[in-house]
């Protein structure tokens, strides 16, 4: 099984999202021997945002500016990377309200017709059809439900963008009220750690 394992967190060793990522990458590496893993920190290879000139490059590279030409390899590169794998696990903390700007370039070089999702006279299709998406969601306080809900637009954006590319099997291992208190942070993180050891979202990726 191939496995892209993807960090968009930017605290570094003080990011939650990265201790559940690594926690759920280790599960399923200890559930199947035999996988493969590809890794990719999106805060620190510094992604840049999609530009018009990207969309619009050639598909010979040849005689493109080399700066362009660099950033347009990476993206493709990370579409292979996403379309290759079985099962993407994502480290996505809630910045103001949504995903890390690092997340959403990620996401956008995705996102490309013929790809991914395809028009058609009965409307989109995803193309990325039968993969699993798990998501470390980290939160400062507490959106999953009540009226806080309202200004998530963090997981239900995810949720909406792999629906779009034909993935329907997208499964969030949560841990919110991190800011609210120290004890609240203990308990968010311990109550999303004993949720990957059970298994209960990850025996799906298998």
């Amino acid at each position: 099984m191939n496995v892209l394992h993807i960090d968009s967190g930017i605290l570094g060793d003080h990011s939650v999202s990265r201790r559940l990522t690594a926690a759920i990458t280790a599960q399923i590496q200890a559930d199947r021997p035999d996988t493969k893993v590809t890794y990719r920190d999106l805060a620190s290879s510094q992604i840049p945002h999609l530009t018009g000139a990207q969309i619009m490059a050639p598909a010979d590279l040849a005689g493109v500016d080399a700066g362009l030409a660099a950033e347009v390899t990476i993206g493709r590169e990370m579409l292979e990377e996403f379309l290759a794998a079985d099962t993407v696990v994502i480290g996505a903390p809630m910045y103001n309200f949504s995903i890390p700007s690092q997340l959403k370039a990620w996401i956008d070089r995705l996102a490309v017709s013929g790809k991914t999702f395809r028009y058609t006279e009965s409307g989109p299709e995803g193309l990325a059809k039968g993969k699993k998406v798990i998501v470390a969601s980290t939160r400062g306080g507490h959106y999953s439900a009540g009226p806080a809900s309202a200004m998530d637009h963090q997981e239900a954006y995810l949720k909406t963008v792999f629906g779009f590319f034909g993935i329907t099997d997208v499964e969030f291992v949560r841990a919110e009220g991190l800011n609210l208190s120290a004890d609240s942070k203990q308990f968010a993180i311990a109550e999303a750690e004993k949720t990957i050891a059970e298994g209960t979202v990850l025996r799906l990726a298998s």
